[in-house]
């Protein structure tokens, strides 16, 4: 059920035309979107001591999606996260994630994203490559998505949902601290990994 490329009865003969190609309902779901941070979520997971996962996330976020049916790489994604709003169940950790030594919160408020490319890569799964900004720094990464599908809630809201995944080295964005083991290592990883789980509401 891909939703850019899913295809009706009459698209799967060899004969169809490329007109049949796009399903009705999916031209519906074409237009600008405002994510629905009351049911998104944007987690991050960063090893810690070298033996157990750090489990975090943003509570303070706003974005939009541009999505085109007919059209993937039209389709576009920005965010906006307040880096005060980090949250990793634990307020010494979240103090410290916040100071010089990290994110730097005062002086650097919001970390971005901008999509710069989108992809249908086959089914449902598609891919997003933008800008990410942190601590100044603007460095590409790439976004594997998974669209879970489209829905009208209760309340009357056109729905699509997402999720995603992606890896970057926080070093990149100029994200160095860290303390030596005495066993070896560092007590925290260079690689994070990212998670998002996306419910947007399409604008009326």
């Amino acid at each position: 059920m891909g939703i850019f490329n899913r295809k009706d009865s009459a698209a799967t003969t060899a004969t169809a035309t490329p007109a049949a190609a796009v399903a009705p309902e999916l031209a519906a779901l074409t237009g600008d979107y405002t994510i629905d941070p009351a049911h998104s979520t944007l987690g991050f997971v960063a090893r810690h001591a070298m033996v157990t996962n750090v489990k975090g996330k943003f509570l303070d976020f706003s974005g939009s999606l541009h999505l085109d049916g007919s059209d993937p790489a039209a389709s576009t994604a920005s965010l906006d996260i307040k880096m005060d709003s980090i949250d990793t169940g634990s307020a010494d950790r979240d103090g410290h994630l916040k100071s010089a030594d990290f994110f730097k919160t005062d002086e650097f408020p919001t970390m971005t994203f901008r999509s710069t490319k989108a992809e249908a890569l086959g089914g449902d799964d598609y891919r997003i490559t933008g800008d990410l900004t942190i601590l100044g720094t603007t460095r590409p990464i790439t976004i594997d998505l998974e669209f879970n599908g489209a829905a009208k809630d209760p309340f009357g809201n056109e729905r699509v949902g997402f999720e995603g995944k992606a890896e970057i080295l926080r070093s990149e964005w100029g994200l160095t601290w860290n303390a030596a083991l005495e066993t070896g290592g560092v007590l925290v990883s260079d690689k994070i990994k990212l998670n998002f789980d996306i419910s947007a509401i399409k604008n009326a």
